[in-house]
């Protein structure tokens, strides 16, 4: 037996997102569905091709809240959404991050701190940041593997091995970008402060692998490719 727990048709984000990357007027459709109206009688039985692409990202408020962890959860932590439009996925992503107050830098130093079997996931990822002439600062035992693999970090203490730690060049102003993904919940709780830390200085912080690659990608077309900015109709024709 199937038994409804509950009925939610709200649409306020996913739909009209949808609705903008396609143009097509979904809520509007769906509206005329529940009155009587057929998809055929509509004109919409096949999925919309788009030769852009839409990049959705979420805004939150955490540079408002001194010492909060970025690491999400179950909650629902986002005040709004953006979207990032372009040609390509790279571009369209570095919009959305822009949009979302997180722009990507295009030169600096970038902070890696990997946990677990993730490190040896994050050689080709550096390496690809070591190519565009960033410089890579890493903890130990992420520097040990990244070092293994012929690529030339610097050493960044944790929080108490040492002067300079990790908070000592984010808030002297050496770090442009962190990578911090932990594993496990006292990896997570452990790098806290480095989290916070890139949040009070406005430090764009990332904490997947997914966001890691999807980031490099972002940074490699801005700098390849002059950034335009087009209406929203421009893409919609």
């Amino acid at each position: 037996k199937v038994y409804v727990l509950e009925v939610n048709p709200r649409a306020s984000r996913t739909v009209p997102f949808i609705s903008k990357a396609t143009g097509v007027p979904l809520a509007k459709i769906a509206a005329k569905c529940m009155v009587g109206k057929t998809l055929s009688e509509l004109g919409f039985t096949r999925e919309v091709s788009i030769p852009h692409v839409a990049v959705k990202e979420s805004v939150l408020p955490f540079s408002r809240f001194s010492g909060v962890d970025i690491i999400l959860g179950p909650e629902m932590k986002s005040t709004g959404e953006v979207m990032g439009i372009d040609d390509s996925f790279g571009l369209a992503f570095y919009k959305s991050q822009v949009s979302a107050h997180q722009a990507l830098p295009s030169e600096g130093a970038v902070f890696i701190s990997v946990g677990g079997n993730k490190k040896r996931d994050m050689v080709f990822p550096a390496k690809y940041l070591a190519s565009m002439k960033f410089k890579i600062y890493a903890t130990r035992g992420t520097r040990k593997i990244f070092q293994s693999n012929n690529l030339e970090v610097e050493l960044a203490n944790k929080i108490g091995e040492g002067t300079p730690d990790i908070l000592d060049l984010i808030k002297s102003g050496k770090i442009n970008l962190v990578i911090n993904i932990p594993e496990g919940k006292k990896g997570a709780a452990d790098s806290k402060p480095i989290r916070s830390t890139a949040v009070i200085y406005g430090i764009p912080c990332i904490t997947t692998l997914q966001g890691a690659h999807a980031a490099i990608n972002g940074i490699e077309s801005a700098l390849k490719t002059e950034i335009n900015v087009k209406s929203i109709q421009e893409y919609i024709k």
